[in-house]
Order: structure tokens, then C-alpha cells, then sequence
């Protein structure tokens, strides 16, 4: 696993603690699947902000206080979109609905998740997908895993057979980044055997966890949109690092998940 996503200081609860977030992700998730199914109609901005809103409150009334109580020393990262590096101490680090923009419109691209990150090490993350009943987890040296089944990446070692994935840029986002993202999926197009663009990017990084595609790369982005998927991917094998492949931390510009075997061709088509 890269330096920075390696935690030494992993405690025996931890596992104990994997197992309880999972159950207070599960909880939220089954809040907002019951809202889920048809299209939330807006005009404005203003009016989709506030349906988005409304989604992540309902989901975090019921995760904040579960968390809350089993870790009660740690703080809250309160902006979901934020990037960066955390102060010390322990944070929770939650996405109450990852794809929120799909759950509104009646996609079923959605999922809650909740990472406990620990001097900016991730040591534990659930991911749960409502709609399949399906849960994700990752505890640090101990592996990734789905409903207990254990994950592994893919052994494919060809680009060109590849599946690989994205996730666009983000509404408002600096159109530095969003020319930048272009250019890398026009380059995907030419290198690797299939390429999907949708949002949001933890379940591209499930995806790369569970062997069922061969890589992610994402420019950009916060905390809460990859930190859960990239101690996924870890866990099972995969190689985190930023988009020339140097160490990734959250401040890094650039983001690539990827099996062992097509990392390297991976950042040589993203940096032409």
C-alpha cells in the first residue's frame, strides 16, 4: 500500500468499529432509498441545491449522532466537496449520498459512505449501495471487502483490454481542469479498450476494487469523492498515486486507481 494511505497505528477496535459504521451507513442508506424513485423536478439552481440539501440532511441525522457516539473524540469534516490535507486527530470524512444528483433524478448511481480518517491516514471506510443491499468496507492492513467476501483487483497487465473509467468535472469547475479532463478521455479513447465517463467516482473505485475494471483517474476532486474508494482499491491490491504517478496525497491536482498491471501504461496515456 502507498505511504499515503498506510496507517501504523491501526488499533485492535478498529475492526470492531468497521463493523458498527457499517451499521449506521446501512441505516442512512435505507432512509434515503425510501425517497428514491422519481424524478425531483427543479427550475432553478437555487431550487436543485436545496433538494440536494434536504437529501444529505435527512441521511446525516441519522449518521451524525451513530458516529458520533462511537467515536465522540473525533471531528467532522463539514464541506463534503473540501480537499486537502486535515488537521490532526481523528475525522470523519462522510459523503451521506455519494451521487446525490443521480439519486434526484432516479438514477441508481448512489450510494452513503463514511471513512475514519486518522492523522490524515485512512483506517476504516464503508460504502453502501442501497438500492443492491450491497456494503463495501476496507479496514487498513486487513483488506477490502464485499458482504464480507474478500476483493482483489484485476490481473490484467494491457491497456488496450482495458476498461477504464472517469468521472467529468465538477459544475463551475475551473475550465483549467475541465480542458484537462477532455484531453484525457480523447487519450483513453486511443489507449484502452473501453472508457466510461459518469459520476460518481466511488463506484468507478469499487469497481477497480472488485477486479471489474482496470483503472480510474479523476482530476481534481475532494476528500469524501475518493478517499473511500482509494483505501478500497489499496486494500485490494491496487496502486494509488496521482495522475504521473507519484504519491497521491488529497491535495494532489490529479487522482489514478489501477491494477498493478496497467499502472504504468495508465500514466503514460494520461501524461502525453
Amino acid at each position: 500500500m502507498p505511504e499515503t494511505l498506510r496507517s501504523t497505528d491501526v488499533t485492535a477496535s478498529d475492526a470492531d468499529l468497521l463493523g458498527q459504521t457499517a451499521i449506521a451507513v446501512r441505516a442512512a442508506g435505507s432512509a434515503l432509498r425510501e425517497h428514491f424513485g422519481e424524478v425531483v423536478r427543479h427550475r432553478t439552481r437555487k431550487e436543485l441545491m436545496r433538494a440536494l440539501a434536504a437529501n444529505d440532511e435527512m441521511a446525516l441525522d441519522i449518521l451524525r449522532p451513530r458516529l458520533t457516539r462511537l467515536r465522540p473524540d473525533a471531528r467532522w469534516v463539514e464541506d463534503e466537496l473540501d480537499g486537502g490535507a486535515l488537521p490532526p486527530g481523528e475525522w470523519w470524512v462522510v459523503d451521506p449520498a455519494e451521487g446525490n444528483i443521480n439519486h434526484l433524478h432516479a438514477l441508481p448511481e448512489w450510494a452513503v459512505t463514511a471513512t475514519l480518517v486518522r492523522e490524515n491516514q485512512p483506517v476504516l471506510t464503508t460504502v453502501h449501495l442501497p438500492l443492491t443491499g450491497e456494503t463495501y468496507t476496507a479496514l487498513t492492513g486487513a483488506g477490502a471487502h464485499l458482504d464480507g467476501r474478500p476483493l482483489h483487483v484485476s490481473p490484467t497487465a494491457d491497456l488496450g483490454l482495458s476498461i477504464v473509467a472517469t468521472s467529468q468535472a465538477r459544475p463551475d469547475e475551473d475550465e483549467t481542469v475541465v480542458r484537462r479532463v477532455g484531453a484525457s478521455i480523447t487519450a483513453m479513447l486511443f489507449d484502452a479498450l473501453v472508457v466510461r465517463t459518469a459520476v460518481p467516482a466511488t463506484l468507478h473505485l469499487l469497481n477497480v476494487a472488485a477486479g471489474r475494471i482496470d483503472a480510474f483517474w479523476q482530476f481534481a476532486g475532494a476528500r469524501a469523492d475518493l478517499l473511500p474508494g482509494a483505501l478500497l482499491v489499496a486494500e485490494a491490491g491496487g496502486r494509488i498515486s496521482d495522475a504521473e504517478g507519484l504519491p497521491w496525497t488529497p491535495q494532489s491536482e490529479g487522482f489514478l486507481a489501477a491494477a498493478p498491471g496497467v499502472h504504468a501504461e495508465a500514466v503514460a496515456t494520461l501524461s502525453r
